[in-house]
């Protein structure tokens, strides 16, 4: 087995962008997990809606709170986590997140298996969700197994009080 050297990812390391309501980094791909997980950073601006409700058909994803207030449905379940906390999506749920503060929130997201990461990758290059042509976002969330349900975005700002777009961080 090849041996992978160590390494320190920085705080400004990894490459960034924004889909178009919160920010992405993205910090270990699935090259460097030999596929096991990827793992990403979301800034989030104040009370900024994530996406619309969704659904992956082959990725848990495991977000950990590092900074503010993050909401998240779950299903019909509503959860608040704060830093320290885990919230776990598992795969074919239903699901939702957005900054349930005043203040910016920031999360690191564990994807498992890998391969997601490169959906954020691609939403960047297409200038993020709210600026992509209906087509192409509907096309890339079918390669990438991703159910979205856009009709559910004013339902979720109103009920939770958030915004979307998002600003960028």
């Amino acid at each position: 087995m090849e041996k992978k050297p160590a390494r320190v990812l920085g705080p400004k390391d990894g490459k960034a962008g924004f889909l178009g309501s919160i920010g992405v980094r993205l910090m270990i791909d699935g090259l460097e997990s030999r596929g096991g997980f990827s793992l990403v950073e979301h800034p989030m601006s104040a009370r900024a809606l994530a996406a619309p409700l969704h659904r992956h058909s082959r990725e848990d994803e495991y977000s950990y709170v590092i900074e503010g207030r993050v909401g998240a449905l779950l299903g019909d379940e509503v959860a608040v986590g704060v830093p320290g906390d885990l919230i776990f999506k598992p795969r074919g749920q239903w699901h939702t997140f957005w900054n349930a503060g005043d203040e910016p929130a920031r999360l690191l997201e564990i994807i498992s298996p890998a391969g997601f990461e490169q959906y954020f990758a691609e939403l960047v290059e297409l200038g993020g969700s709210t600026q992509a042509e209906p087509r192409d976002l509907a096309a890339l969330s079918a390669r990438y197994g991703l159910e979205v349900d856009a009709q559910s975005i004013p339902v979720l700002v109103r009920r939770f009080e958030l915004t979307f777009p998002g600003e960028p961080l």
